[in-house]
């Protein structure tokens, strides 16, 4: 993989090695500075081609007590519809003394929604392990003192969405309701939690900056439909980023 030899070369000593996933991909773990684990993994689903050896963040893996009860909330509600891998045993990229059970859920790439093509698909895997008690990585920690906080999808219709998770049993804990603004950026934000807890955030947004600089925002709650951005728009917002 060239981003492993890319970030090698760099004298990273915080890289594992390379494993192979049960789809026969190569996948390799990383830590950040300041101690964050991120996965990396092989991808095709690129909004547009650079230098750079790697992209943006294209999923999760999330632990469950069980499988079998989070799955309704991914395949369900969130539509996530494809399964890339259903598989049971030990794993050298897991810890190899415990069996676990992992499944791979994708949703694929579709043009809908103003950011569809910058986000791509997304892959969510659940794992759960089978000799042991679990413990949730929340407890006894402070909301977000890892590093991330939770997880966020990007939604188009809200109310059906809440609608569909309360038939399922996934009530909105949290619901702004209306536009919640927050300055640069507004959207009407909403949570839930998964059988074990973990929170999920949804995200409706309403203003967004394109330009920051020259005071360009849009505003899509005047959109009448679910058409994404032109790629000349999308690619203005790489202007806002912190080097």
């Amino acid at each position: 993989m060239k981003a492993f030899e890319n970030l090698k070369s760099k004298n990273s000593a915080s890289l594992s090695e390379i494993f192979t996933l049960p789809n026969g991909e190569k996948s390799f773990y990383l830590r950040d500075p300041y101690n964050n684990l991120f996965q990396l993994v092989s991808g095709s689903s690129w909004f547009q081609n650079s230098s750079s050896t790697t992209g943006g963040v294209c999923g999760a893996i999330i632990g469950v007590s069980s499988v079998d009860a989070a799955l309704p909330l991914y395949t369900d509600a969130l539509g996530f519809s494809e399964t890339m891998y259903d598989e049971t045993g030990t794993f050298s990229d897991l810890d190899p003394s415990h069996s676990f059970r992992r499944v791979l859920l994708r949703k694929k790439q579709r043009d809908e929604g103003a950011f569809s093509r910058l986000f791509g698909h997304i892959d969510i895997e659940l794992i759960q392990v089978l000799d042991r008690e679990p413990q949730k990585i929340y407890h006894d920690r402070f909301w977000g003192d890892p590093g991330f906080i939770h997880i966020c999808f990007d939604v188009n219709d809200m109310d059906t969405l809440k609608k569909r998770c309360r038939q399922l049993g996934y009530s909105f804990t949290v619901d702004s309701a209306s536009t919640f603004d927050m300055g640069e950026a507004a959207g009407r934000f909403s949570y839930i939690e998964d059988p074990d807890g973990t929170l999920i955030e949804f995200v409706q947004a309403h203003k967004l900056p394109i330009l920051k600089k020259w005071g360009w925002y849009i505003n899509l709650k005047k959109r009448k439909h679910q058409k994404p951005l032109p790629d000349w728009m999308l690619k203005t917002m790489s202007f806002n980023r912190v080097k």
